[in-house]
């Protein structure tokens, strides 16, 4: 299936020089979106939970730990998490932003895949990576619908298993 015929282009949003990548319309796709799912469930074999960074990382970790029957673990953006968490800055093209996670949300040793739609710097994934690292669990893989490979995001990521299903060169 051809994904990126389905994907929709916005040039210069949210700013010029940004080809924006919409992943919704694959959402309304049933074909896609299971196609997506498919593919997702046979490389995450041996994982606890899913993490999905926000917002729409959490689509795609939500579906699959339903799915799969494991648990689902949120990464959001600071300020958004109730109790004590803790958090990671990351640099933006624009500036720095901050995510985070609950502290007593997993337990030590457990095994997490990190969803997120989109590998582009890897800025994100790696602050993510952190946040399940210093609660003592382990990141086995990266899941990203779309990945940016000319913007060299896997280079931040060196050591991790990555699944990336539609690339742009």
């Amino acid at each position: 299936m051809n994904l990126k015929e389905i994907i929709k282009n916005y040039p210069d949003y949210p700013k010029k020089g940004v080809n924006f990548k919409d992943i919704w319309p694959l959402f309304r796709d049933q074909n896609a979106l299971e196609h997506i799912i498919n593919t997702y469930k046979n490389e995450f074999k041996e994982v606890d939970y899913f993490a999905g960074i926000e917002a729409r990382g959490f689509t795609f970790a939500s579906i699959l730990a339903f799915e799969l029957k494991k648990g689902f673990i949120p990464i959001r953006k600071k300020g958004k998490l109730p109790g004590k968490t803790i958090e990671a800055e990351y640099e933006l093209e624009y500036g720095k932003a901050e995510i985070e996670i609950q502290v007593n949300i997993l337990e030590k040793g457990s095994k997490v895949v990190i969803m997120d739609d989109l590998l582009a710097t890897g800025g994100t994934a790696r602050a993510a990576a952190s946040l399940i690292e210093e609660l003592g669990a382990e990141v086995v893989s990266f899941g990203f619908l779309v990945e940016l490979a000319f913007l060299k995001g896997r280079d931040k990521l060196k050591g991790y298993d990555i699944i990336s299903i539609v690339t742009y060169e």
